[in-house]
């Protein structure tokens, strides 16, 4: 299957993808065919805080269109942020969407945890993952902690990496998190790949880019 990915939301999340893709596809002996477009973290963001979901949506599908003239079979929006217009895009995108809200929901309810903390933008956290895991309760910082997290993450995802303070503005809200009941921090930004691994993490992590990978690697090698 031609892969279609709309990244660039940010530039960090989108080298996760790519790499992640290439390894799999690597492990399994497999050729992969890959098409990628860029979208603009700025004007995401902006859309994101302003709730335009019409905005956003054009721009994605003006995105896919040049990836079906590419030779794409679906298409993959590498950010939670840009998962706020999903619904709405996938009643008119022109390829099949990998949506990632559901995909993590299904990972969630499988790993039987039941209370989650969540870092990510503040939509995504105030709206606890656009209320998509119904399995479990979804716990987001509290607010002078979700003001700070936002920030560094905004900061960070522009950027395209980590710096030592927003690193520790994230490690002290999950010490919170965790001390409040949750079982495990979901990573609810693909850019956080930059400051968290969750290979060697000293606390549980539902890893949604990671998540979100792998079931485009399943969709793709059957």
């Amino acid at each position: 299957m031609h892969i279609g990915l709309i990244g660039g939301i940010g530039p960090a999340a989108t080298d996760f993808y790519y790499r992640r893709l290439i390894a799999a596809f690597a492990a399994r002996k497999a050729a992969l065919d890959l098409t990628m477009v860029h979208a603009d973290t700025p004007t995401l963001l902006a859309n994101l805080v302003a709730g335009d979901t019409a905005a956003q949506v054009a721009i994605y599908q003006r995105l896919t269109h040049r990836l079906v003239a590419a030779g794409a079979e679906c298409v993959v929006v590498t950010s939670i942020a840009g998962h706020f217009c999903i619904e709405a895009f996938k009643r008119v995108s022109p390829l099949p969407v990998v949506d990632m809200i559901s995909t993590v929901a299904a990972a969630v309810a499988a790993s039987g945890l039941k209370r989650v903390g969540i870092l990510g933008t503040r939509v995504v956290m105030e709206s606890r993952f656009y209320g998509g895991i119904t399995s479990a309760e979804v716990i987001p910082p509290d607010a002078a902690d979700l003001d700070d997290v936002h920030a560094a993450y905004v900061t960070m995802a522009a950027a395209g990496q980590v710096n030592d303070a927003q690193r520790a503005v994230f490690n002290a809200a999950c010490a919170k998190l965790l001390d409040a009941g949750a079982e495990a921090i979901m990573l609810g930004g693909t850019d956080l790949a930059l400051a968290f691994d969750a290979r060697n993490a000293p606390f549980p992590l539902v890893d949604c880019a990671g998540i979100h990978v792998d079931a485009v690697v399943k969709l793709a090698i059957p």
